[in-house]
């Protein structure tokens, strides 16, 4: 074995015993239970999008850099930069966001405008489905089969809201299940008036996105400079680059490719739209779920809320 291999196998072997110290102590301390996973797991996707056109030429990109480059560091960085260009500056996952708050007002205006025709909200719902946005019609299918299933109404507005996920759409269905409960008038106009707030969220948030563009762009093109000007010098003049042609020389391309990727996860972090608490979150579930059931423990109808006594002071 060559001396320039030592430090290489001194780290493999600090890094073996590292993990075997963690994994011990992960199994004496135990991992805390996660919650039942809602739709495709990590694994699943990432199998998913490693098999779709992204990850083909993904693998196409890192096999062409080692050819060239004959790095296999090289190859797997690029490999990588190429499968997550796309998500790169967070913009594609911003417009997903952005689609599914559009969907949320269309779909709570054309709500609105049926319960105006003297339509209960039972027959409402079902009939939004023919105006419904792709962003957020399988959960409303999945609300609509829970209805037909005879399972009552607040609940499977609470099952709708989890399948959504959204702090915005909690508000507009907050406001359902308050009616299905109370079947106070004014409805109409408070879906009008969350319709409204909805819009003007996706206003503010147009103008930051305005904003950040300028920002993203420029990320991109700096990563793009630095990558292909390396690329140039690994072909063009091997000489210059002859130190990284080394098993040490590799560990320490590991290095810097890893604080290239540090970076660019940070920053799109800093690209992300932090996300006010759900109000129909799993912590607001859990009081009523550990509590008894209303029919087997009798007791005295409890005080409305203060929101809801001026709400339907308001409708009157």
């Amino acid at each position: 074995m060559g001396s320039s291999a030592l430090p290489m196998l001194a780290v493999l072997l600090g890094a073996l015993a590292g993990g075997g110290v963690f994994l011990l102590v992960i199994a004496i301390r135990g991992l805390p239970p996660r919650a039942a996973p809602r739709g495709p797991s990590r694994l699943e996707r990432a199998i998913k999008d490693v098999v779709s056109v992204r990850g083909g030429v993904a693998i196409i990109v890192g096999i062409l850099v080692l050819l060239l480059t004959r790095w296999v560091v090289a190859g797997v960085g690029m490999a990588l930069l190429a499968f997550s260009w796309r998500s790169l500056s967070g913009a594609a996952s911003e417009r997903r966001s952005m689609a599914r708050l559009e969907g949320l007002a269309t779909w709570t205006e054309s709500l609105r405008d049926t319960i105006a025709g003297a339509v209960g909200l039972e027959q409402a719902i079902p009939s939004s489905i023919r105006v419904a946005d792709d962003s957020i019609r399988e959960p409303l299918m999945r609300l609509v089969d829970r209805l037909h299933t005879r399972m009552p109404m607040h609940t499977a507005l609470r099952r709708f809201a989890e399948d959504l996920d959204d702090p915005s759409a909690d508000m507009i269905i907050a406001a359902l299940i308050i009616n299905s409960r109370l079947r106070g008038p004014g409805l109409r106009d408070l879906l009008g008036a969350l319709a409204d707030s909805v819009r003007e969220e996706m206003d503010m948030r147009r103008k930051v996105n305005a904003t950040r563009r300028a920002t993203r762009r420029s990320v991109q093109i700096v990563i793009g400079v630095s990558v292909l000007m390396a690329l140039i010098l690994a072909v063009l003049d091997r000489g210059f680059l002859a130190p990284y042609d080394s098993v040490f020389g590799q560990f320490v391309l590991a290095i810097i490719v890893a604080l290239y990727g540090v970076g660019i996860v940070w920053l799109r972090r800093l690209a992300r739209f932090d996300q006010p608490q759900r109000l129909l979150g799993v912590a607001a579930a859990a009081p009523s779920a550990a509590a008894p059931s209303a029919s087997t423990v009798p007791s005295a109808p409890a005080a409305e809320p203060e929101t809801v006594t001026a709400w339907r002071g308001g409708a009157a």
